[in-house]
């Protein structure tokens, strides 16, 4: 018996080791993607407005179970630039794409680009985006296209909340290709679609790009939400915050759902926001100076909240500024592969950061332009702002320095020439790669017409 024995324990010595050493699975990405939302309208944010505390519980149990990034930044100041950035890892305008895709235009994001799920879905992920596209709207520019398996939502850039008689075909709600009956609240739908997402996928690993339209205008607030909001004197800040009401419910339902699924500790949920709070229609900024459609920190600051149970230490703040370029990095340095240099992508892995590795990470400059080569650009290294508002009459530089003034309401580039000279370098180093825009402001048809 002892030379039986003695083989079936050699055996096992060489089997036991590859066990320990199985690859884990990789972990799901949810990405929850508000649509125009305020910088100081969710309960997680320091500055939230007194009126939205209590409106956004659910959205700020990720803040609360996780980390918290105060210097977070899309790449673009209005919807379409932004997503066009987030998606593919790199600054937009290196590929045309300063300004908004028109209602039905025959372009898109270049077809040369490639999108950060074709990359994940050749890494096994099952991809999903749910909602808002508004990246291209001819065929070849349509989601399933560009490595979204699943696509469920509308192709432009905003709708009603409530069932249209007739939607044109950009704004009824796709099945992939397949338009669907108009029914139920949007925002419901997209939440709903999420889940069921999940529910189908939860055996896989996944990426789920949850792009609500709320709270974009109109605004239509659910009305079984009127309640809730009737604290709220003002009509339009009141019925802006029954659109946040209710993608707050959906986040809650989508966050119940990977719960139920068993998969929480083996998913990394981002919340954020596309660009700066519409403060037209009711959002509010805070302390931030602009809005939606400017350089300043009110055009391109954003919320941002991330979760990740067991490897996110629960309430943590990290400070550095990121930008929605980082995405990508990251959630390819979460599979254990390799950022290929050929990429040429412009963010960096958050990852260190997130885990607590790394208190912060090497300092470098991130910027912003739209409207081409004769619009406005800006540039943030460290605490400094540069922004020079060139399509303003007599604009000139101006200097900021976010530590200490975060409304920037203090030009201090005058005290600072050899600073300025030096970042004014970096921002014409970094628009000669760039290339004009595609259409709109900036693009050579339009100048073509003055």
């Amino acid at each position: 018996m002892k030379p039986t024995f003695l083989a079936i324990s050699l055996l096992g010595l060489t089997w036991l080791p590859s066990l320990s050493h199985a690859a884990p699975t990789p972990p799901n990405i949810v990405i929850l993607f508000s649509d125009d939302a305020g910088y100081a309208d969710f309960g997680f944010q320091p500055d939230c407005a007194e009126e939205m505390k209590q409106l956004t519980p659910n959205i700020d149990t990720i803040a609360r179970d996780g980390v918290r990034l105060s210097n977070a930044y899309m790449s673009g100041c209005v919807c379409s630039p932004s997503r066009a950035g987030l998606m593919t890892g790199r600054y937009q305008e290196r590929f045309g794409f300063d300004n908004n895709l028109p209602p039905g235009h025959k372009n898109g994001v270049d077809l040369d680009e490639t999108f950060g799920v074709k990359r994940l879905q050749k890494l096994g992920y099952k991809t999903a985006l749910i909602g808002k596209w508004h990246l291209g709207y001819p065929a070849e520019y349509h989601p399933n296209e560009r490595g979204y398996d699943w696509f469920y939502g509308l192709l432009q850039g905003s709708r009603g909340y409530h069932p249209y008689k007739k939607p044109s075909p950009h704004r009824v709600i796709l099945d992939n290709k397949k338009p669907t009956p108009e029914e139920g609240y949007i925002t419901d739908r997209f939440g709903d679609a999420a889940c069921q997402f999940i529910q189908e996928n939860k055996g896989e690993p996944f990426y789920l790009f949850v792009s609500f339209t709320a709270p974009h205008s109109p605004n239509q607030p659910n009305k079984k939400d009127l309640d809730r909001i009737k604290h709220i004197k003002k009509n339009m800040r009141r019925n802006y915050a029954g659109l946040m009401v209710s993608l707050d419910d959906n986040v809650g339902k989508i966050l119940k759902t990977i719960k139920d699924s068993g998969i929480e500790d083996n998913t990394l949920v981002i919340f954020t926001n596309d660009n700066g709070g519409q403060t037209a229609t009711g959002a509010n900024n805070g302390r931030l100076k602009g809005k939606k459609g400017s350089l300043w920190e009110g055009g391109v600051r954003v919320p941002w909240a991330m979760r990740w149970p067991g490897k996110i230490k629960a309430g943590t703040v990290v400070n550095d500024p990121i930008i929605s370029l980082d995405i990508l990095p990251t959630v390819v340095d979460l599979t254990d592969h390799p950022v290929a240099d050929s990429w040429n992508l412009d963010g960096r892995s958050m990852l260190p950061l997130m885990t607590g590795k790394a208190a912060s990470l090497p300092e470098r400059t991130l910027h912003w332009r739209q409207h081409g080569p004769e619009g406005s650009i800006s540039l943030r290294r460290g605490k400094w702002k540069l922004i020079h508002n060139r399509g303003i009459e007599g604009a000139t530089p101006e200097l900021y320095d976010l530590e200490n003034d975060l409304g920037e309401s203090k030009n201090v580039a005058a005290q600072n020439p050899e600073l300025v000279k030096s970042l004014l370098s970096d921002m014409k180093q970094w628009e000669s790669q760039l290339q004009d825009p595609l259409w709109g402001p900036g693009s050579p048809s339009r100048k073509s017409k003055k």
